[in-house]
């Protein structure tokens, strides 16, 4: 492995995790207590009554915010969208609203992006009076959200942190498709987008017990892809190293450094077999975007009656939780939005050169506010990095000796000056000319 040029002092300038407080699994705990209490939150059921339903949910996620907002100084500013959606599961039509917290970050332009769904439902997904707690299903997410808002709001980042509450999940991923759609429409360049949906149980359908690592999934070839840049991909062979891949990726890394010996274990599919989330309305507009989801899932209780037959207790009750596990879990999400947050934005117009020679040539395009970059490559048969090398700032080209580019893939990152890395972009041919 080669390493050159940055100082060793300067790769350890990122963002001090050891020094920043760890979740707490009393207060996740807390705030799914208080968002099943609030009976059901069917994206149908009351948005006045205030003490029931999805508005009186939403009310109580957006005090939140403004408390957390209090609390550092009027760093986080609270918005709430809306737009009226109709479909199958609400034929009638219904206002969906996201409730969102927007830390400020020192560049206006870039956004990473957190997000958990706050309504919930049973069996029958029309039925908009029985009490559907969703304590998993996504009280888990929501309140994950913003513990990362309490814990990240009392540090200052170069990008934005959104941190959001989706409504509409449930109906058709209704409140993802407004934000994506809205922060296309304000031209936000999206670094990164984490939705987390069920990400708070340890034991799964059958008693197994899966307490130590969380499942991360991503695309690899971009849905928003065109089919020019579909015949480009396959000449690079860049199928496992998309923009969301590339997050995955770096979540892995990032999960591996933390203590507690707690995985991401990198799901090479979008979702999971036949199913999706919110994470999809970003990854159509072209934003690099996974999904957290636990290890094992079970599948009593999630979109269930509440009810016990066979003694077989189904329903999606705080019960069936684990909040050391779903600490850790916040804690990968922290890490991750804190690094990206810090760091400068993915390089752009990266591109290799060699054919019939021995070595790579590499380019990339200046990134604003870098001061230095890694580049990274590996053998073709391989799916993870296994060399790397560190150039100055102002440099943005490279020669790899003997790394014939018929056998090797390349990326590069970009290194701020405090040492936060942002994603590697993958690099592909060389324009001609």
């Amino acid at each position: 492995m080669n390493r050159t040029l940055l100082p060793l002092t300067a790769l350890l300038l990122a963002t001090p995790a050891a020094a920043r407080e760890a979740p707490s699994p009393e207060k996740l705990r807390a705030s799914v207590e208080k968002l099943v209490s609030f009976g059901t939150r069917h994206s149908l059921s009351s948005a006045t009554d205030p003490k029931r339903g999805i508005g009186a949910a939403r009310n109580w996620v957006a005090a939140e915010f403004a408390s957390l907002s209090k609390q550092c100084g009027g760093c986080i500013s609270v918005e709430r969208l809306s737009r009226r959606f109709t479909g199958p599961r609400a034929p009638d039509g219904v206002v969906i609203e996201d409730v969102l917290g927007i830390q400020k970050g020192s560049d206006p332009n870039r956004f990473v992006i957190v997000g958990g769904h706050i309504d919930s439902r049973v069996s029958n997904v029309m039925d908009i009076t029985s009490d559907a707690p969703g304590a998993n299903d996504d009280a888990s997410g929501v309140a994950l959200v913003l513990e990362a808002a309490r814990i990240l709001s009392k540090e200052k980042f170069a990008a934005n942190i959104v941190y959001v509450a989706f409504s509409g999940e449930e109906q058709g991923l209704w409140g993802a498709t407004l934000l994506a759609e809205t922060a296309k429409a304000r031209g936000w360049q999206v670094d990164a987008m984490l939705n987390n949906d069920i990400v708070g149980n340890s034991i799964g359908q059958g008693g197994v017990r899966a307490g130590d690592y969380v499942r991360v999934f991503s695309e690899g070839i971009r849905t928003s892809e065109t089919l020019a840049e579909q015949v480009e991909r396959r000449a690079i062979g860049g199928e496992d190293d998309g923009p969301s891949r590339a997050l995955a990726k770096t979540i892995h890394g990032i999960a591996q450094a933390l203590p507690g010996d707690f995985a991401a274990f990198v799901d090479r599919r979008p979702d999971r077999f036949g199913r999706g989330g919110d994470h999809e309305p970003f990854l159509r507009e072209g934003y690099p975007a996974v999904r957290f989801t636990v290890a094992a899932e079970n599948w009593d209780r999630q979109h269930q009656d509440l009810r016990t037959e066979n003694g077989i207790v189904y329903g999606d009750t705080i019960e069936g939780m684990d909040f050391a596990y779903l600490s850790k879990v916040t804690a990968i999400n922290v890490a991750t939005l804190a690094r990206l947050a810090a760091a400068p934005a993915a390089p752009a117009g990266v591109s290799i050169a060699g054919a019939l020679g021995r070595d790579t040539n590499v380019k990339w395009s200046a990134t604003p506010g870098a001061t230095g970059y890694r580049l990274h490559w590996r053998r073709a048969d391989q799916q993870d990095w296994s060399d790397q090398r560190e150039v100055a700032g102002g440099v943005t080209t490279a020669v790899l000796k003997d790394v014939p580019v018929d056998d090797h893939f390349v990326g590069v990152s970009a290194i701020g000056a405090n040492g936060a890395e942002s994603l590697i972009s993958f690099a592909g041919r060389a324009a001609a000319k």
